[in-house]
C-alpha cells in the first residue's frame, strides 16, 4: 500500500493512543507523517513529543492548533495572542510545517460577528510577526459554517483568502474537505488559493448522512458523501504537492476501534480514493 503523501492528524487515533504510541504505531505501517494536537504533545512533555517525532523520520504536516482570537474584552483577546505565541515555539520545536489556525467564534454573550472576524483580523496580525521571525507558517482553517458561533467565524475558503491578502506573507490556507466540499464557489477559490500560493495543507474526512454529532462524527473517506477525487483533482491543479492529512474525529465508530485496524483502514481508503 502507497502512504508517500498520507499524513495521519493524531486525532484520528487519539482514544487509542498517547503521541509516542501513535507516533510509533505509524511508523510501524509505512506513514510516513504526522499531525499531533497540542494537548497531546503536553500530555507526553514537548521534548518527548520532538524527540519520538525525529527518532521515527516522521514530517509534521500541521500542528493543531493555534486561534481563538475573540474574546469579550481586551484581557482576554492579549491572553490569546499570547497563547498563539506559544503555539508558534511549540510548532516550531516539533517541527511542524504549519500551524493550523481555528479562528474562534463569538465571545461569550455577543451577537457580533464582524466584530469577532475584526478580532481575528487583528490577532493574526499580532502573531504574524512572530510567526515570520520562527519561520512558522500560519494556516487560516475556515470551519463548515456550523460552527460559525463558537468555533470559527471564518466559514468559506473565500473569507479566509482574504484575510491572506490583507496579512500577507507567512499566512495561508489549510483545506479541509469536510469544511469547504458544499461551498458552490469551492473550485474558484481553490484556483486562486493555488495562484497565490497560499494552500499549506489538505485535510480528508467525509460527510456522513445522517451527521449524528456536530463535531464528533467525521466519516472515513468513502463512508459519506464527498468526491474526493474531484476536489483532490483542483487542489493538483492549483499547483499543491505537499501531504494529504487524515483527520477523523468519530466517537461513535472509529475511537471505538483498535488503531491498527483505524490505521489500516485509513491506508486503504486513502488509497481508494486519492
Amino acid at each position: 500500500m502507497q502512504t508517500k503523501d498520507l499524513s495521519i492528524n493524531l486525532a484520528t487515533v487519539r482514544q487509542q493512543w498517547n503521541l509516542s504510541e501513535a507516533v510509533e504505531a505509524c511508523a510501524r505501517h509505512g506513514i510516513i507523517a504526522v499531525d499531533p494536537w497540542r494537548d497531546q504533545v503536553a500530555a507526553v512533555g514537548l521534548a518527548e513529543a520532538a524527540r519520538v517525532i525525529k527518532a521515527n523520520g516522521m514530517r509534521v504536516s500541521g500542528y493543531c492548533r493555534g486561534g481563538m482570537f475573540p474574546a469579550a474584552d481586551a484581557a482576554g483577546r492579549q491572553a490569546a495572542i499570547d497563547d498563539n505565541k506559544l503555539a508558534i515555539d511549540e510548532a516550531a520545536a516539533v517541527g511542524a510545517e504549519c500551524l493550523v489556525l481555528v479562528v474562534g467564534g463569538l465571545p461569550k454573550g455577543s451577537r457580533d460577528m464582524p466584530a469577532a472576524r475584526e478580532m481575528v483580523a487583528d490577532g493574526l496580525a499580532a502573531i504574524l510577526p512572530h510567526a515570520r521571525a520562527n519561520n512558522m507558517p500560519l494556516a487560516i482553517e475556515p470551519l463548515h459554517p456550523m460552527y460559525a458561533a463558537d468555533r470559527a467565524c471564518v466559514n468559506t475558503l473565500s473569507q479566509a483568502l482574504d484575510l491572506c491578502d490583507i496579512l500577507g506573507d507567512g499566512v495561508g490556507v489549510a483545506i479541509d474537505t469536510y469544511h469547504v466540499w458544499w461551498d458552490a464557489d469551492l473550485a474558484a477559490q481553490i484556483e486562486r488559493a493555488g495562484a497565490a500560493k497560499r494552500i499549506l495543507g489538505y485535510h480528508i474526512c467525509d460527510w456522513l448522512v445522517p451527521t449524528r454529532d456536530m463535531l464528533l462524527d467525521r466519516g472515513m473517506m468513502g463512508d459519506g458523501v464527498i468526491d474526493f477525487r474531484h476536489i483532490g483533482a483542483m487542489i493538483e491543479k492549483a499547483g499543491y504537492r505537499g501531504l494529504i492529512e487524515v483527520e477523523i474525529f468519530s466517537a461513535a465508530d472509529w475511537w471505538k476501534k483498535p488503531g491498527d485496524e483505524v490505521l489500516r483502514t485509513v491506508i486503504e481508503r486513502f488509497n481508494s480514493v486519492t
